[in-house]
């Protein structure tokens, strides 16, 4: 794990904005800043003030970690370009962690075994998906993919296996998902920054971090369409 640094998350891939810190002598305060995609408006107030709250400034932090999706487009961007221009402008390092693992591990430390289906709203009726076994450990099961929501639901709902469902993207369809007779819900909205910050102590710097985009579309989406999205 290496020797205690100051670490600052970043998360901004789904409608939330929060923030984390973690000081190289243990303390760690995480927060949600926003719940309605404003990372713009919040997201470089939220930091000086979270920052401040724990005794630093922008020049004490040593690692970033930042969610790079998959997610909405626009956070994505903000977010990256947030970590890369701290890490850059600052000399500290970076990690990137992608948003459906930050799922996972919540819902594995909060007691959660067995399969776990993370699903974040991807809009436009589709959620991006991942599967996890949850065992000893934390393991994937297949990469990250786009599907919509219904054919996730028809999928565990046909297969017959116990199954348990978490994200915005359960969130969204809630009346589906809760349908699957197999599956069960743990409720968990926003990726937790206080697992990118312990995954951030448990992994090694990158040289750069780039946006994990499911859909052809969102690397090309112009800004304007994206914000008239419901």
């Amino acid at each position: 794990m290496g020797e205690p640094v100051n670490l600052l998350a970043i998360e901004t891939a789904t409608q939330a904005c929060a923030l984390g810190v973690r000081t190289s002598d243990g303390v760690e305060v995480t927060r949600v800043l926003d719940l309605d995609r404003r990372h713009t408006e919040v997201l470089a107030l939220g930091m000086v003030e979270l920052l401040d709250e724990c005794g630093l400034v922008a020049r004490d932090i040593e690692r970033v970690v930042v969610d790079r999706g998959p997610g909405l487009f626009t956070g994505l961007r903000v977010g990256i370009a947030t970590a890369i221009g701290f890490a850059e402008g600052l000399g500290c390092e970076l990690v990137g962690v992608t948003s459906l693992e930050l799922l996972a591990h919540g819902a594995y430390e909060a007691g959660v075994r067995a399969t776990l289906v993370c699903a974040v709203d991807g809009r436009r009726g589709e959620v991006f998906v991942q599967t996890f076994r949850l065992g000893d450990d934390v393991e994937p099961l297949g990469a990250p993919s786009v599907a919509t929501a219904r054919d996730v639901v028809i999928e565990w709902a046909t297969n017959g296996a116990a199954v348990t469902f978490t994200g915005d993207g359960v969130d969204r369809y809630l009346a589906d998902f809760n349908a699957v007779p197999n599956g069960s819900l743990f409720v968990q909205s926003v990726p937790d920054p206080h697992i990118a910050l312990a995954l951030a102590m448990a992994r090694g710097p990158e040289g750069t971090v780039t946006p994990l985009y499911l859909r052809e579309a969102d690397a090309v989406a112009n800004f304007t369409t994206r914000e008239r999205q419901p």
